[in-house]
């Protein structure tokens, strides 16, 4: 329980939050954000006890105006299936927070004007977080269904381009519904931000991912993956076909092989960055 209880220690408040919060009080919408805080923080709590569970390193829990995030210091070298149970934790938290409203005004604890709102709120918070739009939680899950199938690097990039269209899509459907909501706009425009902030560290996360690999800091390997390619590759291009949850051997012209340890040994430690794998292949 008690690492757990350290969690509470890395609730991070975003200033905005405070902004916020003073407007709020000056208009008479406290109570309002008071049940926003309330149903957001224990959603990203939600996401960090799975983690914290796992044993996943976690930097902070941040807490917005508009929403919240769980910033792990993990790379894409954890099991799936563990990233899929701690993504999950945070939607699965608004089912009990329903039953507890419910529970709350039944015994006549909370008004039922209260209850409404608190109802209201948390459906809105749960639908919203599922969006397939990148950082949401929809987004995550959009992202490690492409994991489990596509290389790391082109399943990032194909969660963001998708995000994208998405996201255009809402952005087009609230400038028709409503164009003069100053919440809608501040949320959208907060997410295009972070998906342009996004693709800009895609190779950054991506030499994350392979550098974790190196060093070995990789768990859950299911199964042995073979890449196929030619000697006139690029090292590079090769390592841009590694998955997740696997190990990789390259089979370079059908002919020749090499571990990928071995080719992540010539990129970081001997820095043949540009090397051609058949400058770099041993003969089996």
């Amino acid at each position: 329980m008690i690492k757990y209880g350290r969690l509470l220690g890395k609730v991070r408040i975003h200033p905005l939050f405070w902004v916020v919060a003073g407007i709020a009080i000056l208009t008479g919408y406290f109570w309002e954000l008071s049940i926003l805080f309330l149903i957001v923080f224990i959603h990203e709590l939600g996401h960090a006890a799975a983690a914290r569970f796992f044993s996943w390193k976690i930097k902070w829990i941040l807490i917005l105006p508009f929403g919240g995030t769980c910033e792990v210091d993990e790379h894409g070298n954890r099991p799936i299936i563990e990233e899929l149970i701690i993504v999950a934790a945070g939607p699965l938290q608004h089912i009990w927070l329903a039953a507890g409203a419910f529970l709350l005004e039944t015994a006549g604890l909370i008004t039922m004007e209260s209850a409404l709102l608190f109802h209201k709120f948390n459906l809105m918070i749960f639908l919203f977080n599922l969006l397939p739009v990148w950082p949401l939680d929809g987004g995550k899950f959009l992202y490690l269904l492409l994991s489990a199938r596509t290389p790391f690097l082109h399943a990032m990039k194909k969660t963001l381009i998708s995000s994208v269209i998405m996201l255009t899509a809402i952005h087009l459907i609230m400038i028709i519904i409503a164009p003069f909501n100053l919440h809608l706009w501040i949320i959208v425009l907060f997410l295009y931000l972070s998906l342009w902030l996004e693709w800009k560290q895609v190779r950054y996360a991506f030499m994350r991912f392979l550098l974790e690999r190196y060093y070995g800091k990789q768990s859950g390997i299911k199964r042995l993956e073979v890449i196929e390619a030619r000697g006139t590759d690029f090292i590079y291009q090769a390592m841009e076909k590694f998955q997740r949850d696997c190990k990789h051997l390259i089979h370079v012209d059908s002919i020749r092989s090499m571990d990928e340890n071995e080719m992540l040994h010539v990129y970081f430690a001997k820095k043949q960055v540009n090397a051609r794998l058949k400058e770099i292949v041993s003969n089996d």
